[in-house]
């Protein structure tokens, strides 16, 4: 539904800012809460999919998602003791490093690169919208921090 949403022609201008990428935003809430239901392969696959779909060098996007996905997969414990704002830091330089690295690896291989400050207000609005993914995955799909918050316990 989120790379269906992006495709839709809402506005025909030239944007002066660019959204949030929310697909980019859920894979690192879901990497970070529940790294096991988050296979390194649908990752991959999934982002290879938004590649094609957005247009962009195909893999690129998605090697470095499935790179920086892994690092947070490694640390999630560390992560997730650090409280709130730790992994909303983790994520956001994640988002930033993706990104970053993305418009590197184009400029490196003299691919056309969108404009660096349309690429920052990406990251910045992936950035702000993390913490209202984070909200409504705890809310709506009970996507808790804790993996204890969002079960049920069932007494023998």
């Amino acid at each position: 539904m989120l790379i269906i949403a992006r495709l839709l022609p809402l506005d025909t201008l030239p944007p002066r800012w660019a959204g949030p990428d929310l697909l980019l935003a859920v894979l690192l809430l879901w990497t970070l809460r529940r790294p096991r239901l988050l296979p390194v392969w649908l990752v991959a696959g999934i982002v290879l999919l938004a590649d094609f779909l957005f247009q962009r060098p195909p893999g690129l996007v998605a090697a470095l998602t499935v790179f920086a996905t892994e690092m947070l997969r490694r640390r999630h414990l560390r992560l997730r003791a650090g409280g709130f704002p730790t992994e909303w830091l983790a994520a956001s330089l994640a988002v930033a490093g993706i990104l970053a690295a993305a418009q590197a690896v184009m400029l490196i291989a003299v691919i056309p690169t969108p404009p660096a400050a349309l690429v920052a207000s990406q990251a910045l609005a992936t950035a702000l919208a993390y913490p209202i993914v984070a909200f409504a995955a705890r809310w709506l799909l009970g996507v808790a921090r804790n993996p204890t918050d969002s079960r049920r316990r069932i007494s023998a």
